[in-house]
């Protein structure tokens, strides 16, 4: 799986928080996420980023307004959060277990051991595995959605 693949599966799978993502869907995904948050916050200083000091030994006074990140936060958090739902389910457990990131330092180690960690071989109750060729990444064999064939 390929970087673009994996963001175009992740904006396909907008908010689809049932099935499997692999590894490389997750983390190519997280990099995506961590690049465009990067370059939005550039933007954001470069655009609207100031430092202003009114007078000789006065207090340094700045004036950060912030516009572009918080837009592309939002725009990137359901999908984020339904990949690693769906990475979850690639280690047959439930997304629930993302919760587990609220206990302090134990739970954000278990649950990146978790994500970095393979996922189960063959289907598993949350689906076929991705890996395996069997109901693939782009496969929508469980979706509501008619399947058309082509002439």
């Amino acid at each position: 799986m390929t970087f673009i693949d994996s963001v175009k599966i992740c904006f396909q799978k907008y908010v689809t928080f049932s099935g499997r993502a692999r590894r490389a869907e997750y983390w190519w995904w997280a990099l995506f996420v961590f690049l465009v948050s990067i370059i939005a916050s550039i933007i954001d200083l470069t655009l609207f980023g100031q430092t202003q000091v009114s007078e000789p030994g006065s207090f340094l006074r700045t004036s950060d307004i912030v516009i572009f990140y918080p837009i592309v936060s939002l725009a990137l958090f359901l999908p984020s959060i339904s990949a690693l739902v769906r990475r979850l389910h690639d280690r047959d457990k439930s997304g629930w277990w993302y919760w587990l990131v609220l206990i302090p330092l134990v739970g954000p180690i278990v649950l990146f051991i978790w994500l970095v960690s393979r996922g189960t071989t063959g289907p598993n109750r949350f689906g076929p595995d991705p890996i395996s060729g069997e109901g693939g990444p782009l496969s929508y064999e469980d979706s509501a959605i008619p399947s058309v064939t082509r002439q």
